[in-house]
This record gives structure tokens, sequence and C-alpha cells, in this order.
């Protein structure tokens, strides 16, 4: 795992990576305000260490470790635990099968969603990432240099920045997703591969995994912004109010994202239909030119021995030309009514 704490005040900050967790227990007498972050949690018996130093309860570090479960909100007596769920976007590369004479790579996404784990204490914040990569780094920013205040306004108000840095990767992630949406509608009306309707279905699978991260989140807030559970003043409510209108303005982004896919497949779908008919009307069009040419055919295939005609010597050619005829005026007919 990777360890790192950063030690503050109103004066002064101090960022330090530790190679195992033995050495934060120099810090536990530290009155300033500390922030220690792990990211990965393979060592299980470091995460437990973890809950030894600090006395955390067997069930928090259970729920540290199980990342599948929704995010969650507990209060014990000596600190608050909240989990919530993250989304990075982990960009990948792919050779164009159409163009491999020229061996040309496509830029694709993929979004990774993990979860980060929080112990909220007196004067001591503890974040666990599932994997490496974060979206913190402008707020250790603001703490070291000592930019927007951060340092004068206490624990609560750094729950609420690491919490709004998640948010902010909601919408970076739902913009970027618009972007994905929108070049499908451009595609809607001109392809028929049969790749595009997989990509929307993987889109808003996508769409449903960001609710499901949302939406536990959003119902947390509020118990947090309605119980003063993480704040001992009023200040921070307005900031959580705004917390809380954004992650309903994200869901309602989802929402609409989910139902604008879905109308993009019915035009893609209406498109391959109008396809399909236009082909069915070829063929229709084909198969009647043919039925009386097939009738005469099988008058004059029959093999009787008197028949009109059998005899004639222009009587073959005429036969032909009759049919090719017979074709002639049939698609004349067919265009006059304007069926093709």
């Amino acid at each position: 795992m990777d360890l790192s704490i950063i030690t503050y005040d109103s004066t002064a900050a101090h960022m330090q990576r530790l190679s195992n967790i033995d050495e934060l227990a120099q810090y536990k007498s530290n009155l300033k305000t500390s922030w220690i972050n792990v990211s990965g949690l393979e060592d299980v018996e470091g995460i437990k260490r973890f809950g030894e130093l600090y006395k955390i309860h067997p069930l928090t570090i259970e729920d540290i470790l199980n990342t599948e479960q929704q995010p969650k909100l507990e209060i014990f007596d000596k600190y608050k635990f909240l989990s919530i769920k993250t989304i990075q976007r982990e960009k990948n590369f792919h050779h164009n099968h159409k163009n491999a004479k020229k061996n040309k790579q496509e830029e694709t996404d993929e979004f990774l969603i993990d979860q980060v784990s929080m112990i909220i204490m007196k004067n001591v914040i503890i974040t666990f990432q599932e994997i490496k990569g974060d979206p913190f780094d402008g707020i250790r920013k603001k703490i070291l240099e000592g930019i927007g205040g951060i340092r004068k306004k206490g624990m609560d108000y750094l729950t609420y920045s690491i919490i709004d840095a998640i948010v902010d990767e909601y919408f970076l992630t739902l913009n970027h997703l618009e972007e994905d949406i929108e070049n499908f509608e451009d595609r809607a009306t001109k392809t028929s591969d049969d790749s595009f309707i997989e990509e929307i279905q993987e889109t808003k699978k996508y769409l449903l995994q960001i609710k499901r991260a949302i939406s536990p989140l959003r119902d947390n807030i509020f118990v947090i912004s309605h119980h003063g559970i993480i704040t001992q003043t009023d200040e921070l409510k307005p900031f959580l109010q705004d917390l809380s209108e954004n992650l309903n303005h994200a869901i309602a982004m989802v929402e609409n994202h989910r139902e604008w896919l879905t109308n993009i497949m019915d035009v893609n779908l209406s498109v391959l239909s109008q396809q399909t008919n236009k082909v069915m009307k070829v063929l229709a069009m084909i198969s009647t030119i043919f039925i009386p040419l097939t009738f005469i055919a099988g008058i004059y295939g029959m093999n009787f021995n008197f028949m009109p005609e059998l005899e004639y010597q222009l009587g073959y050619p005429l036969v032909l030309g009759g049919m090719g005829i017979t074709a002639i005026i049939m698609l004349f007919i067919f265009k006059k009514h304007r069926w093709f």
C-alpha cells in the first residue's frame, strides 16, 4: 500500500510519505489536523493494524475491505465512517482493424468505479482508497500552499472538500459520457452496424453504475446535513446544501442521459427497419415482375404435341420479346405509382 500523511494548522502544513503503518504512532499525540491517505487494500493485515492503532471497530475494517457493498454512513463513539464510490477514467488504446495498413490506434475510455472509505475523528481523517489515483490533488495543493483558507476551517471542511472532489468527478464523467451520446446521435441514422447497439447498452450500464454510486451518497449527505453529524457549527450547512443539490442534479443528468440513449436506440432501430423495408420492397418488385414471366415460361414449357406457335420459326424470339415488354410495362407502372 501507499501511505502518506498531511499535518497542518492555520500557519503551516507538511506532507510526508511513510514506509509502514507503525510510523504513524509518532503523529497520534500531534494536536494538528492530520489527513492520512492509504492507496491500495491488498495488505489486509496492514489495514487491520490501522484498526488496532486508531481503535477502529472490526466491523468498520470489514466494510473498508468489502468494496462491493453500497456506500454507507455509520456513527461510532470515537469516529464516523463514510464510504463513497469514486469514478475514474482509464484511457485505453486499440488497433483500428479497418485501417490495418496504417496500424492506426483509437483511444477509448473505460470507467473504473472504486471505493473510498473515510474515518472521521476529532482532528484526524483517514481515507482508504481501493486503487491508486484520486481526485484530491487540488485539496493537497490548497493545504500545502495555504490557498483558499482550508487550513483555518477545521476537520469538517476538509471532509466536505474530499466529498466535493469526488462529486466533481461524477460531473466530469457525465459530461464525457454526454459527448459520447452526442456522437451516438450523429451515428444513429448513418450506421447499421450491430456493434452500435452494443455500445449504447454499454454506456447505459455505466450510467446505471453511476446512479448506484450517487444515490446512497445523496441520502447520506442529507442525513449529515440535517443531523449535524460531521459539522460542529452551522458554517458548513450551505456547503452541504450545495453538495446535496449537485448530487440531485447529477442523478437527473443520469436519468436524462439514459432516456436520451433509449431514444437514440429507437431511432437507429427505426432506420434499420426502414432499410429492411426498402430491401423487401425491391425483392417484392422483382418477384412481382417474374410472376407473369414465370407464367408465360410455364405455359410454353408444357410438353403437348399440339400447341400453337410450337413450329413457328419466330416463336422463340417473339415469346422472349413479349416477356421483356411485359417486364418493362410493369416497371413503368411501378414508377408511375412511385413504388420505387
